[in-house]
């Protein structure tokens, strides 16, 4: 997200945009030397990626919350959730640097959540997992994973995402205590290794798979 944009979103959580003139924003974001020409085009790329609903003729910019309630119909919302880069699904091999690439659109129906906070998804590269199932669906090469970061302490058999060497994999936790090591296991139709670590090694884990949002079928 480019910086501007980011800055304009903090603005919006403690001010009412709609009340501020293009040169009120930039000067509020500590850039008033800005045109007023493009703080209004990162405005607009910021509703093209569903932050804002800017009505120009009413004169509203706000959140697009109450929009996206209607849209979908009482008991449901729509979830922004941030798509940060790929994780390989076979040995630790695609780098895991944030690497923002938008957002997925999503009912709260689906991931039978109400707010998403804390979730991100991962595309998933790779068919090491493709016979996990989470929340009753199978992680396939293209589909999306969706993380829960405030899930960094996994339990046994979890499907969680694993940063070793500063890169990403997606693998099933196990913790192998009587051998005195940690094992990240494959899932899969095909033949993949385990990755074994100790525990004192350097490596983290970013979350919990929580759902899958599979690739849309073109047939």
């Amino acid at each position: 997200m480019h910086p501007i944009q980011e800055k304009l979103l903090l603005l919006s959580k403690v001010q009412d945009l709609s009340l501020m003139s293009l040169r009120k924003m930039a000067e509020s974001i500590e850039m008033p030397n800005e045109s007023p020409q493009k703080i209004k085009h990162h405005l607009s790329q910021l509703e093209k990626k569903g932050f804002f609903r800017i009505e120009k003729f009413k004169g509203i910019m706000g959140r697009d919350t109450d929009f996206q309630n209607d849209l979908l119909g009482e008991g449901s919302i729509l979830l922004s959730i941030p798509v940060i880069g790929t994780a390989n699904c076979g040995p630790a091999n695609v780098f895991s640097e944030t690497n923002f690439e938008g957002f997925l659109r999503i009912s709260s129906r689906l991931l039978h959540k109400n707010s998403a906070d804390g979730l991100f998804a991962i595309k998933a590269d790779g068919s090491s997992m493709n016979r996990a199932e989470i929340a009753g669906k199978r992680l396939e090469d293209g589909d999306y994973a969706i993380i829960d970061s405030n899930q960094k302490s996994p339990l046994k058999n979890d499907v969680v995402l694993a940063i070793i060497d500063n890169k990403a994999t997606i693998k099933r936790f196990i913790e192998d205590k009587e051998n005195d090591q940690i094992v990240l296991l494959a899932d899969s139709s095909y033949d993949y290794e385990p990755i074994y670590l100790h525990a004192d090694d350097e490596f983290s884990i970013n979350g919990k798979v929580i759902s899958v949002i599979k690739r849309p079928n073109s047939k």
